[in-house]
């Protein structure tokens, strides 16, 4: 493995690391995340010296006198409510943490809603369903107690033209005609620390997105991800990434040179009359992952949240038929964060089920025993309620692991870590950034942490076949009582999401 990058298997890893960046930091951290909750709890020894969580950190080192910039990524404040919230939330915070530091603190933390906007007449028409989700917040707000409705409230101030507290503290609506439509979200989650580290991947910082390789918390909160560190020149292109974007998304600006393995996903706000979709600017992440399929010949490991590109889907199963000696293996989640967790039955939900589907399918057609599909679940029972009503936040009697990792391995030569799925959103539309290296030894790294992480009690051989390694694995656990299991992965049930799944026509698969 590479001397200069390190990979981190979960938060338990992760976390440690980026505390230790930022504890280093001599004079500016810059950064761009999807959630950053200042009150996550910090893991290191060095780290609770200094205080119980990232607050106190953050206190500590703009004290010190280093800079702090913060791209904090904002949500549609109607779709994506809850969303919006947790920003608002983590702004309050960041004002206790600037008037803790004093007037000197160097902190500048932007909220940053992205300026792509759906077209009129496609706000016009989604009218009757953005009323409905308005109502159903004002249900919502109103099943809470006072103080509570009340701060819940003061952190969604996109809502306030459309929802406001009456005289008795009550939520009511104003529907005085459509809200702007937000179609497109900043999903990247990257540090760079003194231009010198650059901390990246799929893991944001809040207590929900803890976990370890044992994996043993709740379902709703047993999350795998990875991120990695790497130190020399691709921080100052990260760095450089991260100071233009706001002004590459808003138009006013050309995305700076890539370089060293950076890549990245980005996106510019546009609105017209009918279009949902924003002005692609770049997709060197997506074009790294399709060049480096089409020329695959001996094995494709990757570890997603979402399959649902159908492009990408075309792509892999044309080169089953290219190379023969091609396997194909992708670790997934059993089901999405919202059906399994939040019970979600809207449309959104199953038009991403029924992509995921069509893309599995195209692949396990053109693969056929070459190609495996798993999902992890813990190694205990599910509770008995959950495993007889159906819920799908178990998984053969187990509660389910949820991916939200996003690795992809090619030929054991080479890897991409970002904060990109494997869905239109992410390949198109949504900013991420990520890191692709070419590197046979950290490749096999990567495929062999990954893997016997997975099959922790199997002796797992990176030259050997993938597939076949896994499948008799997950095969057999499948038939074992949770308890009983060799390993966590076990075979993805694609039956699941083609009766879930409804297909939408016209609506553009980038949407989910």
């Amino acid at each position: 493995m590479s001397d200069d990058i390190s990979y981190h298997l979960t938060a338990d890893e992760a976390w440690p690391a980026f505390e230790g960046h930022v504890l280093s930091a001599r004079d500016r951290v810059v950064a761009g995340f999807r959630i950053f909750d200042p009150m996550t709890q910090l893991r290191t020894e060095a780290g609770r010296e200094i205080g119980s969580d990232w607050f106190d950190l953050l206190v500590h080192v703009l004290d010190r006198g280093v800079r702090v910039d913060l791209i904090l990524s904002d949500f549609d404040p109607i779709v994506a409510p809850d969303m919006h919230q947790l920003t608002w939330s983590s702004m309050r915070k960041f004002a206790a943490i600037r008037e803790a530091a004093g007037p000197g603190a160097r902190l500048n933390v932007i909220p940053a809603l992205h300026p792509a906007e759906a077209g009129t007449v496609t706000e016009l028409g989604f009218w009757p369903k953005v009323r409905s989700e308005l109502r159903d917040l004002r249900d919502l707000l109103n099943d809470m107690d006072a103080e509570e409705r009340r701060t819940a409230w003061m952190d969604m101030p996109g809502t306030h033209d459309w929802l406001v507290l009456d005289e008795d503290g009550l939520a009511e609506t104003r529907l005085h005609g459509p809200p702007p439509l937000n179609t497109v979200s900043h999903h990247q989650k990257l540090a760079v620390i003194d231009g010198r580290i650059l901390y990246i991947g799929g893991l944001d910082l809040n207590p929900r997105r803890y976990d370890s390789p044992v994996h043993h918390r709740a379902a709703e909160e047993t999350w795998h991800d990875v991120q990695v560190s790497v130190e020399g020149d691709v921080a100052r292109v990260a760095e450089r990434h991260l100071d233009a974007l706001l002004d590459v998304v808003a138009g006013r600006a050309d995305p700076p040179e890539e370089a060293h393995g950076f890549r990245s996903t980005i996106s510019a706000g546009k609105k017209n009359w009918v279009s949902m979709s924003p002005r692609i600017v770049r997709r060197s992440i997506s074009e790294t992952i399709t060049s480096q399929v089409d020329r695959a010949e001996s094995a494709l490991y990757f570890e997603t949240q979402f399959f649902r590109d159908q492009d990408l889907s075309k792509r892999i199963a044309k080169r089953a038929a290219e190379a023969p000696g091609l396997e194909f293996m992708m670790v997934l989640p059993a089901a999405p964060e919202v059906v399994a967790f939040d019970n979600r039955k809207k449309l959104d939900a199953r038009f991403g089920e029924y992509l995921q589907a069509d893309c599995v399918n195209r692949v396990l057609d053109a693969f056929g025993e070459r190609a495996y599909f798993a999902s992890p679940a813990q190694r205990r029972d599910a509770a008995p309620d959950l495993i007889s009503g159906g819920h799908r936040s178990t998984f053969h009697g187990a509660p389910l692991i949820y991916v939200h990792a996003k690795v992809s391995v090619f030929d054991r030569q080479s890897v991409m870590v970002s904060s990109a799925n494997l869905n239109s959103r992410s390949l198109a539309w949504d900013t991420e950034a990520g890191i692709f290296r070419e590197d046979p030894d950290f490749a096999r790294d990567v495929l062999a942490r990954s893997l016997g992480h997975w099959l922790p009690d199997a002796q797992v051989d990176v030259d050997g076949s993938l597939v076949a390694q896994v499948r008799e694995s997950a095969e057999l656990d499948a038939v074992r009582q949770p308890d009983n299991r060799a390993g966590f992965l076990l075979p993805y049930d694609v039956s699941a999401a083609e009766t879930f799944g409804t297909y939408l026509p016209g609506i553009p698969a980038e949407l989910v």
